[in-house]
């Protein structure tokens, strides 16, 4: 089977690229060549922006694929771009959506496939469902053959996956923790939430490549541990060897510091989010999300402290942090 990605080193693509290679899948990666130790030996890279479309175009030229997954589509544009360069051409065509585009609030504590996508809070989740759409659209007029993949919350090695921290230095939450310093959990902390290790969606995400009956359907992958973000936070802590001082904040408190992070609590991490993984374990039969966040998030600290480098702490967003807690605090009723 040849299989085009479209980027394929990020957080969750990089861990299906080296399952997909080690399947025996033809492994092909269209991007920069900028992130290549994330390039599993034995794909081959095209290097190209996909962005870029008529470029694109001319890189991909006489090349044929079976399957191609888009790993970086955002807004209906870049949509556009796809379906242009691969309508008629692949078998199956997969986009990366988001289950922060169910419905928020849900109006049921398990969320399936079938739960409505609708997002007031976060322009990312709206996006993403108006390319869903575009998609099915095309899949219902002109039979494109998509199907749509629904990640929620997903780490490996390069991420520590706390609800506030910084996405680009993640050791940031570690850090702050061993220093002893406040963190900021959202609301009561209470909420159940789920966190997916990336080598646990890639075991159903390739058993996906090349499934013909896939194709018109949408499927969220996910672990089927539940915790609260209180246990998150302490689970990370366990990790790092020190308790974390928790301070729970509302979100929308959050948000008047922060308009982005503020969207990312309001529009995903504010809401438990439970998910049924029947639709998935139907069409990949055997699969299993098996690695426990304690054992996850221990690996991932290891891998940090392995190279001082990968251990950068962001000074902005610390501040940030403390920032929002000195206001709050302040803000408290004195006693």
């Amino acid at each position: 089977m040849k299989v085009l990605f479209i980027g394929g080193t990020g957080i969750i693509s990089s861990a299906v690229s080296k399952l997909a290679v080690e399947k025996s899948v033809e492994l092909y990666m269209l991007n920069r060549g900028q992130r290549s130790e994330f390039v599993p030996k034995g794909a081959k890279v095209i290097k190209g922006d996909i962005r870029d479309a008529e470029g694109a175009a001319k890189v991909l030229k006489g090349r044929e694929f079976d399957v191609v997954v888009d790993w970086i589509g955002f807004v209906p544009e870049h949509i556009e771009t796809d379906i242009r360069l691969f309508a008629g051409k692949v078998s199956q065509y997969i986009f990366i959506s988001t289950a922060s585009a169910y419905q928020k609030p849900a109006t049921h504590w398990l969320i399936t496939e079938s739960t409505p996508l609708a997002n007031p809070y976060w322009q990312y989740s709206r996006d993403k469902i108006a390319c869903e759409d575009r998609l099915m659209k095309e899949y219902r007029s002109g039979g494109f053959p998509i199907t749509i993949v629904r990640p929620t919350l997903t780490y490996g090695l390069t991420m520590i996956p706390a609800a506030i921290n910084s996405w680009g230095k993640p050791w940031t939450i570690v850090d702050r923790i061993r220093k002893g310093k406040k963190i900021i959990v959202h609301g009561d902390g209470t909420s159940f939430w789920t966190v997916t290790h990336n080598s646990d969606l890639a075991k159903g995400f390739v058993g996906l490549l090349g499934n013909i009956q896939a194709i018109g359907h949408a499927f969220h992958i996910t672990s089927d541990e539940v915790l609260t973000w209180n246990q998150i936070y302490e689970t990370i802590g366990k990790a790092a060897g020190a308790e974390p001082k928790i301070v729970h904040i509302p979100s929308d408190f959050v948000a008047k510091f922060n308009a982005d992070e503020g969207a990312s609590l309001l529009g995903d991490k504010e809401w438990s989010s439970v998910f049924d993984n029947s639709k998935i374990k139907h069409f990949v039969p055997g699969y299993a999300a098996t690695m426990p966040f304690a054992e996850g998030v221990r690996r991932s600290i290891e891998w940090f402290e392995a190279d001082p480098k990968r251990c950068v702490v962001d000074k902005e967003y610390n501040q940030f942090m403390d920032r929002v807690i000195a206001a709050y605090e302040k803000a408290l009723p004195k006693r």
